[in-house]
């Protein structure tokens, strides 16, 4: 690849989501291959104390990673977790050939400069079955399932789950410190949910969005959406690797809503509670662990997050060359 190619891949690389948005990869690139690390300096350790939500959102860097790769019509061959001795490295990716992107795949790489994570109310109008069936499909390509959760029962039951797992963290001091380090920020920096991408202040008895992103500095909107599609990413079991293959999946979905001109936010205080992800599991009916909570509806638009600069997360064999002269 070119200079300009590395970078304009690396660029879409890390359009990925993560939680409060701590970019938690890094990368190695050399001329036979590219090396996707993650950066435990920024795991969150109270949210995030095993690392599984750091997983997730190097596995959609990954799948990002493999999209810009089709673009320049280049095969991606991708080993997961290729080095027991580096525990840290989340996949190797080397050059498998000449192949051109399909429409499909073409159509999720123009999306990924347009997917956001919009934390501000929905329409309600209906997400509509065509736009369902993709999601669903997106999901199965990469080896997951989608629950999309329609039973009236269920949804009040998930509800109540979503307002317990917020009760406790909430409670925490050291969660909400957490929590404040790294959203509601005003100033300029390349990381972190800024107080513009925070949306409105939610409203005491919402049930699905609860979690203020501005530090108290945003304005008190009308209620959000009453009916929001909510969909639970599941995989076969836990693990790392299915960890990252949850985080490919995840981008896949958020790309195919981007497509379908859908919004897409988080209820990550589900999966983050252990207590409470084991009652969610249970009640989705399986033995699929859930990794990820969607809310989805027609918003409108919201501003970017930074995005830490290539310097900041590459290394290459020239510069490490320069380094040991």
């Amino acid at each position: 690849m070119t200079e300009d190619e590395v970078h304009d891949v690396m660029e879409t690389a890390v359009r990925a989501p993560s939680l409060h948005n701590t970019q938690p990869w890094a990368f190695r690139i050399s001329d036979a291959e590219i090396e996707l690390h993650a950066d435990r300096t920024r795991q969150l350790p109270v949210a995030d104390p095993s690392g599984r939500e750091l997983r997730i959102a190097c596995g959609a860097a990954l799948f990002n990673l493999r999209l810009a790769l089709l673009g320049l019509g280049i095969k991606p061959l991708v080993s997961i977790l290729p080095d027991p001795d580096r525990p840290d490295l989340i996949a190797v990716v080397r050059r498998g050939g000449a192949r051109r992107a399909t429409p499909e795949q073409r159509r999720l790489l123009e999306a990924v400069p347009r997917r956001r994570t919009n934390r501000r109310p929905f329409s309600d109008a209906e997400v509509p079955a065509t736009a369902r069936y993709a999601l669903r499909r997106a999901a199965l390509d990469e080896g997951t399932w989608l629950h999309l959760v329609t039973d009236p029962a269920q949804r009040i039951e998930l509800g109540d789950l979503a307002r317990r797992a917020h009760g406790v963290q909430i409670a925490d001091p050291a969660f909400t410190a957490e929590l404040d380090h790294w959203t509601g920020h005003g100033e300029p920096r390349p990381d972190g949910v800024p107080a513009t991408a925070g949306g409105p202040l939610p409203q005491p008895n919402s049930t699905w969005v609860m979690r203020d992103f501005t530090r108290g500095t945003g304005r008190q909107q009308t209620a959000f959406e009453a009916e929001p599609l909510i969909a639970i990413l599941t995989v076969h079991s836990d693990g790392q690797r299915e960890e990252i293959r949850a985080g490919e999946a995840l981008q896949r979905v958020l790309l195919t809503a981007t497509t379908h001109g859908l919004a897409v936010s988080f209820l990550s205080q589900l999966v983050e509670v252990p207590e409470v992800r084991e009652a969610m599991r249970r009640l989705v009916g399986g033995l699929r662990p859930p990794q990820v909570v969607l809310r989805l509806g027609h918003g409108w638009p919201v501003p970017l997050t930074p995005r830490r600069p290539f310097e900041d997360l590459v290394r290459t064999d020239a510069q490490e060359d320069q380094e040991d002269r």
